[in-house]
């Protein structure tokens, strides 16, 4: 049995996605938190996941909700999505630097990575993929995206104070989009962030792991035909090292894969510093 849970702090409202679990040992039931969603007046479709969504507790609670105006939010969620994207192919920074902060100045920056950045990305991929789009429309998109990280990134900067993490993809894996938005998001929480994306090759990977010493190692698998590589680099590391090892990115989110590491499907960048702790 799943449903939605509020908390309120300072007058604030916020929401989990919790199911209830039966403890043989007490004899009783407990909740257990599926995921985080974040603020009640911010929460929106996409934040809970899929398999969820039409769970009648659920649907119930969001329906009887006054202030869960989900349909609006996402109306909302897509203009903006639309309006990044048409920046992107235009090429225009500054148009681009100017939606990231009227975003962040009511919503943050990771929630900007997470519900607009992210998601006109992987348009942008489909759209080439399906040849909507030349591979220079998508140069140009990738590189506008990178850029406008690399300026969030040094507009978030801070000294850090936590684990150190590595962040790699496999050989042949081209994309760091999603490496480059890890990287902006755990250096801004704290941690020293050591980011080798895209595609080093696997021995290398493996060299560094063993002068850096990190805590923990993030894999980044976009395109389906890497996650054979993906499996090889993971078999390295784990042959030289024990030190937890997560994989995530859009090759996984929806594969029943076997791989020797944590696969994140569903946690969101709010969880990860939490979920690497």
């Amino acid at each position: 049995m799943v449903y939605l849970r509020t908390k309120t702090v300072k007058g604030e409202r916020y929401l989990y996605l919790v199911k209830s679990v039966w403890d043989p040992k007490k004899n009783t039931s407990k909740q257990e938190t599926i995921k985080y969603l974040g603020k009640s007046s911010e929460v929106t479709k996409q934040d809970i996941p899929f398999e969820y969504r039409n769970d009648p507790k659920v649907v119930a609670f969001l329906a009887s909700d006054e202030a869960m105006d989900l349909d609006k939010r996402d109306e909302m969620l897509s203009k903006l999505q639309d309006q990044l994207f048409k920046l992107f192919m235009r090429g225009d920074l500054e148009g681009a630097l100017g939606l990231y902060s009227d975003y962040r100045s009511t919503s943050g920056t990771t929630n900007f990575f997470e519900r607009i950045l992210t998601p006109v990305m992987y348009q942008v991929g489909e759209l080439w993929a399906k040849n909507k789009i030349s591979i220079a429309d998508e140069h140009v998109c990738s590189n506008i995206a990178n850029s406008l990280i690399r300026i969030i990134f040094s507009k978030n900067e801070r000294a850090p104070t936590k684990k150190k993490i590595l962040i790699c993809t496999p050989e042949g894996e081209h994309h760091n989009l999603g490496p480059s938005i890890l990287e902006s998001h755990l250096s801004c929480s704290g941690f020293r962030v050591f980011n080798l994306a895209p595609s080093e090759p696997h021995e290398s990977i493996v060299r560094f792991i063993e002068s850096s010493k990190p805590d923990a190692i993030l894999v980044s698998i976009t395109l389906t035909d890497n996650i054979r590589p993906g499996q090889r680099l993971i078999k390295k590391i784990k042959e030289k090292f024990d030190i937890p090892i997560f994989v995530g990115g859009q090759a996984v989110k929806d594969q029943n894969i076997s791989l020797d590491a944590q696969i994140i499907r569903e946690s969101s960048l709010k969880s990860l510093p939490k979920l690497i702790n």
